[in-house]
């Protein structure tokens, strides 16, 4: 099938494919804005130094160090999502509600390529809750690091703090209904050329080009009743107009 086909399957049933548009959109939309609950992200930052007995400036200015403390940063970044450092966070900050488990689920740990700074990053449906959690489980982390590495070499850069009114990182209905409109116009298209390949029935002359490869010799047009009725209506009056207008001579 050509693209001039393809276009033409298309343009035959763009209704089904606009119809199907404008529900995944506005169902989008309402759900975005009416039922999707909307979240929030708070971080606190850490950074991976030298151990405290190494006080040297050159010691602590060497490379290999820093590559090892980069290198330390990735097993961090697995002990913090633990149960072992969860289930502390649960048991001392009972007034956040949440068990070790759902503490893993809200909180993600990240870095940056070839630097000593994680990202402890919590989400919750609460700014405020949001950012307690983060900070309570870098607190919690730092106070278990030396029993679990037997060093201690992790510092708070920056603690998440509480602001009025932030925005929150879910939903976001412009990028939710752009891609429902996106993905159902694509399904649409899909549709309707399926319904086309289906579909074996013989429209027009040049179905029957296509299939049985003969010319159209003629055309039988499409008669309505209206029509029917229009001419009945027509060949009545004409004889009583021609009557009207015989004329004698002597």
């Amino acid at each position: 099938m050509e693209l001039k086909q393809y276009w033409q399957v298309v343009k035959k049933r763009i209704w089904l494919i606009a119809a199907l548009v404008c529900m995944a959109g506005v169902a989008t939309g309402i759900y975005s804005y009416y039922f999707q609950q909307p979240e929030y992200e708070a971080s606190t930052k850490l950074i991976v130094n030298q151990t405290g007995s190494q006080n040297d400036i050159i010691a602590k200015l060497d490379l290999s160090t820093i590559n090892s403390n980069i290198q330390l940063v990735k097993t961090y970044k697995e002990i913090i999502r633990t149960p072992r450092v969860m289930d502390k966070v649960a048991q001392k900050y009972p007034e956040l509600g949440l068990t070790a488990g759902e503490l893993i689920e809200r909180i993600s740990v990240t870095s940056v390529n070839d630097t000593q700074v994680m990202s402890v990053t919590a989400r919750d449906s609460s700014y405020s809750r949001a950012a307690n959690i983060a900070n309570a489980v870098s607190e919690v982390f730092m106070q278990e690091l030396p029993g679990l590495m037997q060093v201690d070499n992790v510092s708070i850069l920056n603690e998440a703090v509480n602001k009025l009114n932030p925005p929150p990182v879910s939903p976001k209905p412009t990028v939710n209904i752009a891609i429902a409109l996106a993905l159902s116009m694509l399904v649409g298209i899909g549709f309707a050329l399926l319904l086309d390949y289906l579909d074996d029935t013989i429209k027009t002359e040049e179905d029957i080009q296509a299939v049985l490869g003969l010319p159209t010799l003629s055309l039988i047009p499409k008669i309505r009743e209206v029509d029917l009725g229009k001419h009945k209506d027509n060949s009545i009056d004409q004889p009583m107009r021609g009557k009207n207008n015989v004329t004698f001579e002597a």
